[in-house]
């Protein structure tokens, strides 16, 4: 069975729909264009290329802490989707209580956008998504992850780790930030989204600097804290990209079906609850 057949969870897309919700008046970052991204849309490469299910995340740009485009598709899904949201990181366990019961299993930090020192104070949040048995989605890049081990070390909270820790390509996999990633292999708790490659690679598609990265994550955090993720609609991305020829290079990456499918549905199924 081929990549495109087998049956898979996509675990970081996004929906945006200026159309039906506005977006946020303090934005930094308004996508328009190819960016936009309704649910009906989605729903359409779902059903192209066998995507079965998907963790929608809350994106910084349009909507920032507007979670209502999210929830939206969630509820019209049908069962498909689960969702991360950007919320206020002194939310109370009520309000975060809401967010679950309506399909949110976890809270996105992003801090290639806000900075590390924004998310030292969250300790209360990171252990009220524990208690809760929802997840941190956190986005990092070069060194950053450093700075945030220690707060993730102190919550026990379970981790996805967005678009590879996004290194940087020409440091190698030696450089002290991803060697740290692949160092919390050993916690149990934190997995690894194998994604947004455009984000982190110096070269144009099929990104082959990119590599060496992925492998050692396979390596180190072995299929069964590996999951694939699209990262439709590749918001600010320096070129046209499509899930089509993405799928394709992950068939290459992982040419045994068997570990193909742990990646693509059986660790998402266990970690997300799909």
């Amino acid at each position: 069975m081929n990549v495109f057949q087998q049956d898979k969870i996509d675990c970081h897309c996004h929906v945006l729909d200026p159309a039906r919700f506005p977006y946020a008046p303090d934005v930094a970052y308004r996508p328009a264009g190819q960016e936009i991204g309704p649910v009906e849309q989605y729903l359409q490469v779902m059903d192209a290329y066998a995507i079965r299910h998907a963790l929608l995340v809350a994106p910084n740009s349009g909507y920032n802490l507007d979670n209502r485009c999210l929830l939206d598709a969630i509820a019209r899904g049908a069962g498909r989707f689960k969702g991360i949201a950007i919320v206020p990181l002194d939310i109370g366990h009520d309000a975060l209580l809401g967010l679950r019961a309506q399909g949110i299993v976890g809270v996105a930090f992003n801090a290639t956008l806000l900075g590390t020192a924004h998310y030292q104070g969250t300790g209360p949040l990171l252990r009220m998504l524990e208690a809760l048995d929802m997840s941190l989605s956190l986005q990092v890049e070069h060194g950053q992850l450093l700075d945030l081990i220690p707060l993730l070390e102190r919550s026990g909270v379970r981790v996805l780790i967005d678009h590879c820790g996004r290194p940087a390509a020409g440091a190698g996999v030696e450089q002290p930030g991803f060697q740290a990633l692949l160092g919390l292999a050993g916690t149990g708790r934190v997995a690894v989204k194998l994604s947004g490659y455009q984000k982190f690679s110096a070269l144009p598609a099929p990104f082959a600097d990119t590599r060496p990265f992925i492998e050692a994550l396979l390596d180190k955090f072995t299929p069964d804290a590996c999951v694939w993720a699209g990262d439709w609609p590749f918001l600010r991305a320096p070129q046209r990209l499509d899930v089509g020829p993405l799928l394709n290079q992950f068939e290459k990456l992982i040419p045994d079906e068997a570990d193909r499918r742990k990646v693509l549905w059986d660790t998402p199924r266990r970690l997300l609850g799909f």
